[in-house]
């Protein structure tokens, strides 16, 4: 039987043109509902394989270079294998999961949408294990920029980073890295929960 929980989620891919894209890299972490680590605490992180033939935006390239090369590399995994690794991943975290989809573990990150739509497209094994909700920590900057006292959340500052992650072990900023992007999503989350009062 599953716990509940939130499985933190990034995914990065060949294009912004989401209908077409392909992952490249998929990332995971597991929080409680109070965002403390659940399960072994192990990060979930893999390279996909992309085939030689297959490619990728301009922009992908510029920014992404290094990663592309990892998905061309010999550690890169297919599809298929990614996604059997992520539900296993996700079981050692929350147990099997529910037969009941409100009891399982809820996809959260920045902008999740994007990354849910990948997850059901490509992952279907590991999409299976997960709850029909989304947590979206963009909707939390949006309101706290609105109602709040505007200070958003700096996730280009490591001492705030560490400040706000549980545990504090972030060791160095990784733009467009799906890990750190999940990192940064769980300490802007938490950021805003004390801002909120409810720490």
């Amino acid at each position: 039987m599953s716990k509940l929980g939130y499985v933190w989620f990034d995914s990065e891919f060949s294009s912004l043109e989401l209908e077409s894209a392909v992952l490249l890299q998929v990332a995971a972490l597991a929080t409680d509902e109070m965002l403390r680590p659940v399960g072994e605490g192990e990060p979930f992180e893999v390279a996909i394989r992309l085939d030689a033939d297959e490619r990728v935006s301009p922009w992908v390239c510029e920014h992404l270079g290094e990663l592309v090369d990892r998905c061309r590399g010999e550690e890169a995994v297919a599809l298929a294998a990614a996604d059997e690794a992520l539900l296993a991943w996700l079981k050692r975290q929350f147990g099997v999961p529910h037969e009941q989809v409100q009891q399982r573990p809820i996809l959260a990150g920045n902008s999740v949408h994007n990354d849910w739509l990948m997850v059901r497209r490509h992952l279907p094994r590991f999409h299976g294990g997960l709850h029909y909700r989304l947590l979206d920590v963009s909707s939390f900057k949006s309101v706290w920029q609105a109602w709040g006292d505007g200070a958003a959340f700096d996730k280009e500052q490591l001492d705030m980073l560490n400040a706000y992650f549980p545990g504090g072990e972030i060791a160095c900023l990784r733009s467009h890295d799906a890990l750190f992007d999940i990192q940064a999503s769980i300490a802007e989350l938490a950021y805003y929960k004390e801002k909120l009062g409810f720490s």
